[in-house]
């Protein structure tokens, strides 16, 4: 492989180019905040400036920005892009993203594949991310067709250095009502909790399971805004399918019902052990 360009340097991005970087390749980065780019060379991450006139030495080019921002910058750069490169981006909404890279790609001869890295913390930026943040993580990827083996041992083979534990192959709107379930309605839920009176006196009462539940409440609400109503159509009804089960627990105890109050609780207990294997 060529050069890697990286656009984006923020918590994946960064890691993204850490780990391409620690593997011996040249990486080649683009972010909008100068400073960012200055603390990725003088950190010894990045190795120039992803530019029109670079992007052209580029095997392999991870574009780790917010969805309308990777549409953009594919738009504005799909032109330097050389044929056969592979682009990947790591959105974590699919459905637009893919649709104006595959359209794109098709037009300039570049070959695009959506992605998702499904790893990362509860902070942000670059000065979080690290060359191991995607190691034996879960890699969502989205390509252009689905009964090319040739192309997907190439992805594989591109993604390497991150050192993903497993590549998962979805369509785009596969991804997104799953997504919805499995990563944004957690950071809604964590995000309304910690919302309570008791959040700043809790300190002392407080274990693993308040750990566990409000992590992710501290979030970047911008990146989070753009990727909840990117894909409203479907959080909206795991939204409302969660609110309709909390309304479950609030009428028992507002009744004094313990049997539906137990039931409830059984029913959760035993979904959780059958989702996690443990039971016949």
């Amino acid at each position: 492989m060529s050069a890697v360009g990286v656009v984006g340097l923020g918590l994946i991005g960064g890691s993204m180019a850490r780990a391409y970087h620690d593997a011996g390749y040249t990486v080649l980065c683009h972010d909008i905040d100068q400073s960012i780019m200055d603390y990725a060379t003088l950190a010894g991450v990045s190795d120039g400036a992803l530019s029109a006139e670079t992007i052209p030495h580029c095997g392999l080019i991870i574009v780790a920005l917010y969805p309308h921002a990777s549409i953009e910058w594919m738009e504005q750069n799909a032109p330097y892009i050389q044929k056969g490169t592979l682009v990947i981006d790591c959105c974590g909404t699919k459905t637009t993203v893919c649709q104006a890279g595959f359209a794109l790609a098709q037009e300039y001869g570049f070959d695009f594949v959506g992605g998702h890295p499904m790893a990362g913390t509860e902070f942000s930026g670059f000065k979080h991310s690290r060359a191991t943040m995607f190691k034996g993580a879960s890699m969502v990827i989205v390509p252009p067709v689905y009964n090319d083996i040739d192309f997907f041992q190439r992805v594989k083979d591109a993604l390497a250095p991150a050192q993903f534990g497993r590549i998962t192959v979805s369509t785009a709107a596969e991804h997104d009502a799953m997504i919805a379930f499995t990563s944004q309605m957690p950071h809604i839920v964590s995000n309304a909790f910690i919302k309570s009176p008791f959040a700043r006196t809790h300190k002392g009462f407080s274990a693993g399971s308040y750990k566990d539940l409000t992590r992710v409440a501290w979030l970047n609400e911008q990146m989070w805004t753009e990727l909840f109503l990117e894909n409203r159509d479907n959080l909206l009804p795991e939204l409302d399918h969660f609110i309709t089960e909390l309304g479950k627990y609030r009428n028992a105890l507002a009744a004094q019902d313990a049997d539906t109050l137990k039931s409830l609780l059984a029913e959760g207990r035993i979904l959780k052990e059958i989702v996690d294997g443990k039971t016949n």
